[in-house]
């Protein structure tokens, strides 16, 4: 009998055993499986449509938090509407972008801070950037809006080296033209913008950003002359959910961007076009290249894309950038001047 008891007790065990590694193993899988979005949020309230708010998303990367907190400063501080942000980050991050906003002016915001999983682009983007910086994930993260954990129907999607000077339910309100999903800035707008780009040798058109030596591009039929647009700032109706296209099919060292070709690809003839002064862009390109002042001041956004950020130098119409600037409380985000050692 003691010897049955024994059995009894060593297949117990055993039992035991395979089910705490059966659930190790679970537990394992769910924590690697890919995700895009968990939350950590100081909201009042549940935010959705009918509480009639202008939802902003914008990405907050550890080294570049400054700029995302001067964007969000400049909206918040030029509107009397009711602004929510969806402040996009890695779980890493969450602490610093929550301080960045608790210990500063910008504590009455509403937000939401959405964690974005990274495995989510696994093999799907090629490193073959002349900008490696492009390829940050969350430089993609305009591609997945629609899996975001928000509810509402229309958003603004805003990059992080943008300043609003105007205010931004105008952007909000405006109309979309039946059928289609955004809104972009076309490259072919203001002669003062068109005059930007031709000036520091930047494309056009849709032959700088897609590889038309691969049939793949021909067989979309998209002709090579037409004019592109830019994807850093844009209003979206999310009931028109775009598709995501393979981020393989061009050769982003054909150009300056990584996310701008799938979206051309994607929106090719299906976007309204952007009232220009809404996205007065391309101030990043050089750190000479510079726009009339008087123009300026009537612009409502303004986008230092390109490699020349208003947080580093050099950079060109840094008094414009700078007076949204919030200075980090954790002191990791620190700004580079001329008189500045770091």
């Amino acid at each position: 009998a003691s010897s049955c008891v024994a059995v009894n007790h060593v297949l117990l065990l055993l039992l035991l055993l395979m089910l705490c590694l059966l659930l190790h193993n679970t537990l394992l899988r769910a924590s690697t499986r890919p995700k895009l979005s968990g939350t950590s949020t100081r909201v009042l309230s549940i935010v959705s449509e009918v509480d009639n708010v202008i939802p902003i998303i914008i990405c907050a990367s550890e080294e570049r938090m400054g700029g995302t907190m001067a964007t969000i400063n400049s909206i918040h501080s030029n509107t009397d509407a009711s602004v929510f942000f969806y402040i996009v980050t890695f779980r890493d991050a969450v602490k610093l972008t929550r301080q960045y906003i608790e210990k500063t002016k910008l504590r009455g915001i509403r937000y939401k801070i959405l964690e974005f999983n990274p495995m989510v682009l696994r093999g799907k983007v090629k490193p073959d950037s002349s900008r490696p910086e492009l390829l940050h994930p969350l430089n993609f993260v305009r591609f997945y809006i629609p899996l975001l954990d928000i509810n509402h129907k229309r958003v603004i999607y805003l990059d992080d080296d943008v300043i609003v000077q105007g205010d931004i339910e105008e952007l909000y309100n405006m109309k979309l033209k039946p059928g289609h999903a955004a809104a972009f800035a076309t490259d072919c707008d203001l002669p003062s913008t068109h005059e930007m780009v031709r000036s520091i040798g930047m494309q056009t058109t849709y032959m700088g950003f897609l590889d038309y030596r691969k049939q793949e591009v021909r067989d979309l039929g998209i002709n090579p002359r037409d004019c592109s647009f830019n994807p850093g700032v844009f209003v979206a109706d999310l009931n028109l959910v775009w598709r995501i296209t393979p981020l393989n099919i061009y050769s982003s060292a054909m150009a300056g961007g990584v996310a701008t070709p799938p979206m051309l690809i994607v929106f090719h003839d299906k976007y309204t076009t952007l009232d220009p002064l809404w996205h007065v862009r391309h101030l990043g390109w050089s750190p000479d290249a510079r726009y009339s002042e008087s123009f300026l001041q009537e612009a409502r956004l303004l986008h230092w894309n390109g490699p020349f950020k208003p947080w580093n130098y050099p950079a060109v119409h840094l008094d414009l950038w700078e007076r949204w600037f919030i200075p980090d409380p954790s002191e990791r985000f620190s700004l580079v001047r001329p008189d500045s050692e770091s």
